[in-house]
């Protein structure tokens, strides 16, 4: 099995907005990154696009650009960092996106095809809730992580989605990391809450990924407009996501075979099944 050239797509998405999804992310991808992996961070939310502001950058091309003729992937794409750290643009505020109709759907994955070639990994940060073309993009990817905090609102948005994607498109494996958790205990507790209401009432075995501790640090890292990764590793929110990535990487591995068999970003129904 060629381990470069077989690509691991994931959905990082939320129920509801305010969860800190976007710098999980941003960071995750990071840390894979600085493992050795080639990596493509692509922001997927539509509406409310800042996965630039994060990494303080101003792209002159975006998502919406490439729906344009003669525009390829190439010229959209923006290099991060030398070694394989790309990062893939999107826009805001643009209701054409943010709801597409099928045609620009199809138009739009035709192009990014092209993605998974020299990249181990694709991260799409979805925009929250559960619009069609969130639900479209998470069902596109090999992985679907849901992004919970303690919150009880949280969790019942996070249950919701689960449920739409499970009936529109037959998703059963979900991957949970709970965010802003004040200790392991907490997110455990939290993560438990969640999966007894998912097996109970839509008969699936959700997975946990880890918690991340609620740390200052990702403040002072999103006022520099750097990956938290970058700014420290001794954080505690550093380390909790560089365990998530280690887990990732094993979970890869373990399921080459599986993943070869499957293009990183699969086509879908914008209306589902």
């Amino acid at each position: 099995m060629d381990n470069v050239n077989c690509t691991l797509s994931m959905s990082v998405m939320s129920g509801k907005g305010g969860v800190g999804k976007t710098n999980l992310a941003l960071n995750l991808g990071y840390a894979l990154f600085k493992s050795g992996h080639p990596l493509m961070l692509m922001d997927c939310d539509l509406g409310l696009a800042n996965l630039d502001v994060l990494l303080g950058l101003s792209p002159d091309m975006n998502l919406q650009d490439l729906l344009m003729p003669g525009v390829n992937i190439a010229d959209v794409l923006v290099r991060v960092e030398s070694g394989g750290f790309d990062f893939l643009p999107a826009t805001s505020g643009v209701p054409e996106l943010v709801e597409m109709d099928e045609d620009l759907q199809a138009l739009l994955f035709d192009k990014l095809k092209a993605l998974a070639k020299g990249y181990e990994y694709i991260i799409l940060d979805l925009g929250a809730g559960i619009s069609k073309t969130v639900l479209s993009f998470a069902a596109m990817t090999h992985m679907q992580i849901v992004v919970i905090t303690p919150e009880p609102t949280s969790l019942t948005d996070s249950y919701a989605m689960m449920k739409v994607l499970q009936k529109q498109h037959g998703i059963t494996d979900f991957y949970v990391v709970v965010n802003q958790m004040a200790s392991p205990e907490e997110g455990k507790l939290t993560f438990d809450r969640l999966k007894a209401a998912c097996k109970r009432f839509l008969s699936i075995d959700i997975k946990y990924l880890g918690g991340v501790h609620h740390d200052n640090a990702i403040i002072e890292a999103v006022r520099r407009q750097t990956p938290l990764l970058k700014l420290t590793t001794k954080a505690q929110a550093s380390q909790d996501i560089s365990a998530l990535a280690k887990r990732i990487q094993t979970l890869r591995g373990e399921n080459l075979v599986t993943i070869s068999k499957t293009p990183a970003l699969r086509d879908v129904s914008i209306v589902g099944k």
